[in-house]
């Protein structure tokens, strides 16, 4: 199996949506590197960085889902390495 490195950013307008946000990324929990949470007071949003190592199937349809939840923006950038998975 092919997997991609890739970073999700997050941005959070809507801070009810937050435990919507944590569930989607617990589902993907195995595939998360590492996670960075911001709170930007002064604007009053959150912004989270996820990088991750897994299909591409599974970055998309993370992000996809993690867009469409009321007050909230995702984009995912990807790296040009790709991984063998075992």
């Amino acid at each position: 199996m092919e997997t991609r490195i890739a970073i999700l950013g997050i941005i959070v307008d809507d801070v009810e949506s937050t435990s919507r946000i944590n569930e989607l990324l617990h589902a993907c929990g195995d595939y998360i590197i590492g996670r960075m949470g911001i709170p930007y007071r002064q604007a009053g949003v959150n912004i989270i960085c996820i990088a991750l190592d897994a299909p591409p199937d599974v970055i998309n349809t993370l992000a996809g889902r993690i867009g469409k939840v009321d007050g909230v923006s995702a984009k995912t950038i990807y790296s040009r390495v790709r991984q063998s998975g075992e």
